[in-house]
Order: structure tokens, then sequence, then C-alpha cells
């Protein structure tokens, strides 16, 4: 199946359609191009309005840790976007409800098998990681990201940039010091 014909079919998909509030938008970018992939959690409010990922603060501080330019990031030929839930999940007390479960074991491996096999990605989030890190599952995510070489050089598992991690990154210098200057390599390596 052709990278245009799967995001049609994506943009179809109403799969979990009963269990979204705001109503149906999946929101994802990929071409066979990119080599670099970033899978995040789901969208959020904003994000659902503009249908263009990462359009929101999270997404400030992601292309901040990782060196990316709006125009890297949003170039689908070299970064591909995909969350673990591909339409807003809605709201919960304190923050957006978990990424809806159907959606990764429906859509992912369609797209992965459109990416490149020397694709770098970054998990981004508990979610991604419990996915594709599934033997890491009794670590906490500061675990998985202080121990990010056990992964490469397939993944790196990253925090969720949301405004959190300003707290997180204060209690974990280590993760400024050498995970972003190693992160922003890797990245770098993917991008033309």
């Amino acid at each position: 199946m052709s990278a245009e014909a799967l995001a049609s079919r994506i943009a179809a998909c109403r799969l979990c359609e009963k269990h979204l509030p705001h109503g149906v938008r999946p929101v994802a970018s990929f071409s066979p191009e990119a080599r670099l992939l970033i899978i995040g959690q789901a969208p959020g409010s904003k994000v659902h309005e503009s249908g263009i990922p990462w359009d929101d603060a999270s997404g400030d501080r992601l292309r901040e840790w990782t060196g990316l330019t709006k125009d890297q990031m949003y170039d689908s030929q070299q970064v591909a976007l995909v969350p673990m839930g591909f339409c807003y999940p809605g709201k919960a007390s304190g923050g957006d409800k978990p990424p809806r479960r159907e959606c990764a074991p429906q859509w992912h491996g369609s797209v992965l098998e459109i990416l490149p096999e020397d694709r770098f990605t970054l998990l981004v989030g508990t979610y991604a990681q419990n996915y594709y890190l599934p033997q890491t599952r009794k670590l906490s995510m500061t675990e998985r990201v202080r121990t990010f070489e056990d992964y490469l050089p397939d993944f790196l598992p990253l925090p969720h940039p949301a405004w959190r991690s300003t707290l997180w990154m204060r209690q974990n210098p280590w993760f400024e010091e050498h995970v972003l200057p190693r992160l922003r390599q890797l990245v770098a390596h993917r991008i033309r």
C-alpha cells in the first residue's frame, strides 16, 4: 500500500469514534523517505483543532530538545510523526486521557512497513515506551531515559515534553548534560 493510500485510510478511521468526546480527527504524518520517526502519545486539544502534529508548547520543547526546526519537523520526507493514539482522547483529571488502545495495533504496523528500515525512533512518553520496549515495563520512564544507550541504535526514550517536564529536568540534570547532546547528534544524522 502506498503512503498516500495508508494516510487516507487512517484519516477515514472511525474505530474508536464512540469513545472520542471531541470527535474524530486522526493526526499523523509520514512518508517512505522519513528516517526519523517520532512516536508520541496522542494529539492534545490544540493539535486536534489545527490538525498539525506537535503544534503546541510540547512541540516547541520537543523541537528544542531535538534541534529540529519547524520546517524540518514538518517535512514528512524527513520526519514521520506518529502518535500512539491518532485522535484527541479528551480531558481527564490532571491532563489528557491516555491514547486509545485500539490505534497502535490497528495502524502502526502498516506505517512501519512504509518507513525505511534504517530509521531512528524517538519514543516520547511512557505509552510509546511501554509499547515498543515491553521488556522495560518494570522500569520507570526516568530509568529508561537514563539508560537510553541500551536501546540504540533503533530507539531513544524521552519524557513527554509537556510543561511538567520542566520540574523533571530540574530533578534530573543529567538529561540536559548527557541525553540532549546525544539526541541532537543522532537526529542531525537522519536529517538532510
